[in-house]
């Protein structure tokens, strides 16, 4: 955390981070891109300015997630107050708003080419965590506790991104608007109490890729009327 703050207070931490994605994926990423990293990890810094969120919790942005081309955006890793590895999951976001849709989980919202549905931020980011929770073995072997939630920062509370029809999903994954920053902060320090000291990232990052259950009880279950499989962003 402290090398992340560090980092903001040079005024280049889109730079920073681009550079690092760059050496570790080969991909660069536009203008836009950047700008949205430059202000949401502004915020993010904003949040983390608190004494009790200890110095040497681990900071990881932009994760991929193995198998898949999606990316985790912001994820900050330690031990809760009984030594229980927590990583919290945070999906960032720079709508100031957004349409109701009748369509479970969707959400309409600007884009550069236009109004498009989109899976609600909390979703999101549950969904992330729920594929991790299933695939990736030193998640779910080693009990390393995923915590998701969706930062808005520009969003004002207006009834629509926090109606009921998405209640279920913001249970899963709190929803954080613009007056929200102490709010998130609170819950960041619910689930990290001391710095990383297991490494939780690395070990994540090293985990193999391996479905918690098998296929046959997968679809025992789903016989009898659970879901079983969570679908991820242009899927649903």
């Amino acid at each position: 955390k402290e090398t992340f703050l560090t980092d903001i207070l040079s005024n280049d931490i889109e730079n920073i981070v681009h550079e690092e994605l760059k050496t570790y994926s080969g991909r660069s990423v536009g203008l836009s891109e950047l700008a949205s990293w430059r202000n949401s990890l502004m915020y993010m810094s904003n949040v983390l300015q608190d004494s009790e969120i200890p110095g040497d919790c681990r900071v990881a942005i932009e994760y991929h997630i193995p198998q898949t081309s999606k990316r985790l955006d912001f994820i900050l890793t330690g031990q809760d107050s009984e030594n229980v590895d927590h990583a919290i999951l945070v999906e960032l976001k720079q709508w100031s708003e957004a349409e109701l849709t009748s369509k479970d989980s969707l959400v309409k919202t600007r884009f550069k080419n236009g109004n498009k549905e989109t899976p609600h931020p909390s979703y999101q980011a549950w969904s992330y965590a729920a594929l991790l929770n299933g695939f990736n073995q030193t998640v779910y072997e080693e009990n390393i506790q995923l915590k998701p939630c969706a930062y808005l920062h520009n969003y004002v509370a207006d009834g629509v991104i926090n109606h009921q029809f998405y209640a279920d999903y913001i249970k899963k994954a709190p929803l954080f608007l613009k007056s929200d920053a102490l709010k998130l902060r609170m819950f960041i320090k619910e689930f990290v109490k001391y710095g990383d000291r297991s490494n939780i990232m690395y070990r994540i990052e090293c985990g193999k890729i391996k479905p918690s259950k098998s296929l046959a009880d997968s679809m025992a279950s789903m016989i009898k009327g659970n879901a079983e499989f969570v679908l991820i962003d242009d899927q649903k």
